[in-house]
């Protein structure tokens, strides 16, 4: 034991004591480090970088304006054009082309053979009327137990594309196939006559024979009359009845038959 106290005490040699840990290492006292200080030693009456909260500033009120947007949009020229035409278009039905003032005034022209037709009003392609006289006629010829719809239609379209390249061939100013359509249409009303008559009794005897033919010319003369006034065809109703009288040749064959 003696020999390893020997040992202890002369292992190492230095001039370090305890006494040099209160003083500041490298050369540092404690009046130069602040950080050596007990913590109870700590002067907190020093200022600092950061200001209490009764030093802070009072807030300047807003004296300025509330922003209120205003309206910067303005509608163009072609908005305002559609707002305002609304007011000045004219009715759905017109626009659709169904005039029933020309449409009264077609159907007493068919009723009335020796009334003179107004041409402007003729020449309109108007498809209404047209429409209603033949499931008229399809509906009287339903009454009397013919079920003809199929060739009352059939039968309007040849006659009409028939017609219609006709009378572009004679006329001078040519004519569109609607308003071919709009007067065999229209002089379709006599033979809803017909087909009435054979509602209540045969037209296959002589009486029928008679009130056929009378249908007949008056259908045929009555389109041609119009034809002639819309399309300026003077002297031509004759050349342009004749054809009439056939095509509705066929719808009276329908009827007494």
């Amino acid at each position: 034991m003696s020999g390893f106290d020997n040992f202890n005490t002369d292992f190492y040699q230095s001039s370090y004591s305890v006494d040099d840990q209160n003083q500041g290492s490298y050369g540092y006292s404690n009046s130069e480090n602040p950080y050596n200080k007990q913590y109870g030693q700590y002067d907190y009456s020093q200022p600092t970088g950061y200001p209490s909260p009764g030093m802070m500033q009072p807030q300047q009120p807003y004296t300025g304006q509330i922003f209120q947007p205003t309206q910067t949009y303005t509608p163009s020229a072609s908005q305002s054009m559609y707002s305002n035409s609304f007011e000045d278009e004219p009715p759905l039905l017109e626009e659709l082309g169904i005039n029933f003032d020309h449409i009264w005034q077609k159907t007493l022209t068919v009723l009335h053979p020796l009334k003179a037709a107004d041409g402007s009003i003729m020449n309109e392609t108007d498809l209404a009327g047209p429409m209603v006289f033949c499931l008229a006629f399809g509906a009287t010829l339903l009454l009397s137990g013919k079920i003809q719809f199929g060739y009352v239609y059939g039968i309007s379209a040849i006659g009409c594309l028939a017609m219609y390249c006709l009378l572009n061939l004679m006329s001078m100013t040519g004519v569109s196939f609607g308003c071919v359509a709009s007067v065999l249409g229209y002089c379709l009303l006599p033979m809803i006559i017909l087909s009435s008559f054979g509602v209540l009794f045969s037209l296959q005897g002589m009486m029928g024979i008679i009130i056929t033919a009378t249908i007949i010319g008056w259908c045929s003369f009555s389109a041609s009359k119009i034809f002639i006034s819309a399309l300026a065809m003077d002297g031509q109703q004759l050349l342009v009845a004749y054809p009439c009288a056939l095509l509705y040749g066929v719808f009276a064959l329908i009827s007494v038959f």
